[in-house]
Formats: structure tokens, C-alpha cells, sequence
């Protein structure tokens, strides 16, 4: 790979990672209080940068996922990459909610039962037949052009995809648009980056001012458990992920490239923002196009590790507060409902927090009041490392859809091609 190439990339890392440390200095200088908005007063600037990728997104997912399965020769290929993509993303989030539960055990959040418990209102949220509905379909055409329908658009842009490629696949006139399409959305792309940094200062500024000081000791705690995790989780699970799907030298080059997936989810704190940046690294590491436009996308609303950490963590602590036990019994409930709550339901429209919903109705029925807003919390506590893992984790899973894909020598194929370029 090219020197200056390498500096460019990490030069601009280095601003971003930059840009959100200085955010938070000034977060803490000029905290919101109730006289004062404080330096939340900025947040603005960082609403725009996630806005401009939320815009740039719907059609990048649609042109993506329809271009990447119509351009595709085989059909059956196309029906491997997205069966091992979904059985790897089950699979992830199954070992993330059982090392999760396994630290519960020996870390508990909630050492004390809570004498008092606040109540809040649930609000809206769907039942369970209109999650299925959702899961698949939008009201109408409209209704898919929105990032809140990520799964129904996925669903829409799959069946687009092989409809084209039944009519003519890469040699059609829709193929080759779809291919412009992604490429015209990717340059777009590189064009909003530029003003990230100003976005994460702003971003960073507003959270730092306006959070700084919440977190009591039981929220404390259980932050103290799952912050560490997440970055152990980078640093063991990722590498066995990598070497795994990449071989000899998979961590390697995954550890070069994933920085830039880690850092944009961390800052934008979705998975959805951060699907260009995936895709960019993808196509630098070599992964295969019709791959990388699958995994990603797909990875944005149904790869939630990270997701995985936190539906364990919640009902560990709603269970300490009420001073009920959190016993081994327990363990295989505990990892369907995350795997479904976080894997399964995660993009699906219907309205409220959905995934606290489904821990509330089957673990605290009779509690549902006093558990939702305690789950709610420490969902916004722990979103941006969640997002992280998520995030990263889908640019990762690449390397695994890659080997069954394209073989167990693909890695050493793309570096090679790379160095006689």
C-alpha cells in the first residue's frame, strides 16, 4: 500500500479522534446547567453531519444491495453470501450474550435492591404482529424511503435485485445504473467526510456537556463493566473473527483498517451512518464487492454484538434492583431474547423502544413500569460503545462471508494483486 496513502488516511483519523477529545474538554468546560444551555448550544452542527449521511444512506443501501445481487453471474452465489452472512451475525451475537451473562455472574450491576424505583410512561410501541409485518414491509412505496424502514428497504432492495438480475442482470440498462448509482453515492460520500471533524467536536461537546455528571454509582458500575468489554471484545473476539475468515494475514489487516468503521460509529453513534466507511475499507482490503455491498448494509440493522452486551446487562441490573436472582438457569432465555431483541428487531419499524419492550414483556411483566425507564437509560449509556461493536463487527464479518465466498486463500489473493499493482 502506498506511504502517502496511509498517512493521508490516518492523518485524517488522527483529526477526527482529535476533533472528539477537544469536544469533550469543552463539553466539561462549559457543561449545561439550568441557567446556562452551556455548549450544547453547538450540538446544531453535529445534527447536520448525521443528518447529510442519513440523506446519503437510504439510496446507498437500496443501489448497494439491489446492484450487488442483479450484477451477480450466479444466483446461487448470491443466496451463499446472505445465508452465511445471517447465520454468522446469529452466531456472533449468541457468544457476545453468553460472555455478557457469564461477567453478570461475576460482576453484577446492582449489588443493593433499589428501595425506589421511578415509573414512566411506555408510550407507543407495536404489537407483536405488526413487528412481523414491519419486519418485511412498508405501508407503501414512500414508506421505504427512510432510514427508520432499513429493514423493509434491505427486503425491497434484495427482491429488486434478483428481478434485475431474471431481466438481464449486469448487462441491463437497471444493472449498470445500479453500479453508477452506488458509485455516484460513494463519491458523495467522500464529499460530506470532509466536515466530520467539525461534526465530532460539536457531537462530542453536546454529550459531555449534557451527561457528564448522570451517572450514579449502580449506572456507574455497570458502565465500568461494559466499556472495558467492549474494547477486550476488539481486541480478542475481532482477531479470532479475522483470522478466521482471513488467515495468516487477517488481524493484521483487519487492525489496519478497522479504526476508521470504529471511530465514525462512535461519533455518529449508529450503525446506519456508518455503512459508507464500511464499504470504503471493505473495497481497500480486497473483500469482494457483491460481499462487502451484502454484509454491510444487512450488518447496519442485524449485526448487534455490541447490542447483544447490553439486552444481558439490562435485564442483569433490573433484576438486582428488584433483588431478584440472576441465576445459570436462566442463561438460555437470556440469550434468545438478546439474539431476538438485538439481532432480530433491531431495525424494525413500529414505534417505541422495541427491543426493551420484548425484555420487559417476557422478563418483568409485572414490573413494566418501573423496569422500562431503567432499560431506556441504560440503553443511552451505553449506545456509542454498542454502536462500535456493531459497527466494526460488520466490516469484520466480511472477512467470514469472504471465505466461504471466495475461499479460504482470498485474503492472500487481494494483498498479492494489491503489491503487483
Amino acid at each position: 500500500m502506498d506511504k502517502k496513502v496511509v498517512a493521508k488516511n490516518y492523518r485524517f483519523l488522527a483529526i477526527m479522534l482529535g476533533a472528539m477529545v477537544l469536544g469533550c474538554v469543552a463539553g466539561w468546560i462549559w457543561p449545561a446547567t439550568e441557567e446556562s444551555a452551556g455548549i450544547t448550544v453547538i450540538k446544531p452542527l453535529g445534527t447536520v453531519f448525521i443528518n447529510m449521511m442519513f440523506c446519503v444512506v437510504v439510496p446507498l443501501v437500496f443501489a448497494s444491495i439491489a446492484g450487488s445481487v442483479a450484477n451477480m453471474r450466479s444466483r446461487k452465489r448470491a443466496g451463499k453470501i446472505m445465508g452465511t452472512t445471517v447465520l454468522t451475525f446469529v452466531i456472533t451475537g449468541a457468544i457476545a450474550a453468553v460472555i455478557m451473562f457469564a461477567l453478570m455472574k461475576i460482576f453484577p450491576p446492582v449489588l443493593t435492591p433499589w428501595t425506589e424505583l421511578p415509573t414512566e410512561e411506555l408510550g407507543e410501541y407495536a404489537s407483536i404482529s405488526d413487528m412481523i409485518v414491519n419486519f418485511f414491509t412498508a405501508s407503501d412505496f414512500v414508506g421505504l424511503l427512510s432510514r427508520r424502514a432499513m429493514l423493509p428497504l434491505i427486503v425491497f432492495s434484495v427482491l429488486f435485485g434478483f428481478a434485475t438480475n431474471l431481466a438481464g442482470g449486469p448487462d441491463s440498462i437497471i444493472g449498470k445504473w445500479l453500479s453508477g448509482l452506488t458509485d455516484v453515492m460513494m463519491k458523495f460520500v467522500q464529499i460530506i467526510t470532509y466536515y466530520a471533524p467539525i461534526a465530532f467536536f460539536a457531537i462530542f461537546a453536546d454529550l459531555m456537556s449534557t451527561y457528564g455528571s448522570a451517572i450514579t454509582e449502580s449506572y456507574g458500575r455497570a458502565m465500568v463493566v461494559y466499556y472495558p468489554l467492549c474494547f477486550i471484545y476488539i481486541f480478542t473476539a475481532f482477531p479470532l473473527f479475522a483470522w478466521f475468515g482471513g488467515g495468516k494475514h487477517g488481524v493484521k489487516t483487519m487492525f489496519s483498517h478497522i479504526a476508521k468503521p470504529a471511530v465514525v460509529s462512535l461519533g455518529t453513534c449508529s450503525s446506519v451512518a456508518t455503512i459508507p466507511t464500511n464499504l470504503t475499507e471493505a473495497e481497500e482490503t480486497g473483500i469482494s464487492k457483491d460481499v462487502a455491498e451484502m454484509v454491510c448494509p444487512l450488518g447496519a440493522t442485524m449485526h448487534m454484538d455490541g447490542s447483544c452486551f447490553s439486552c444481558v446487562l439490562k435485564i442483569a441490573f433490573v433484576l438486582g434492583a428488584l433483588g431478584q436472582d440472576f441465576s445459570w438457569g436462566m442463561l438460555i432465555p437470556v440469550v434468545l431474547v438478546a439474539v431476538l431483541s438485538s439481532v432480530g428487531m433491531s431495525g424494525v419499524p413500529g414505534g417505541g423502544y422495541i427491543g426493551e419492550y420484548i425484555i420487559c414483556s417476557i422478563f418483568f411483566p409485572q414490573h413494566i413500569e418501573i423496569a422500562f425507564p431503567i432499560l431506556v437509560a441504560i440503553g443511552n449509556l451505553v449506545d456509542p460503545p454498542a454502536t462500535m461493536i456493531n459497527s466494526a463487527g460488520d466490516y469484520v464479518v466480511c472477512y467470514i462471508v469472504s471465505r466461504f465466498a471466495d475461499g479460504k486463500d482470498w485474503l492472500d489473493k487481494a494483498i498479492a494483486k494489491k503489491a503487483g499493482s
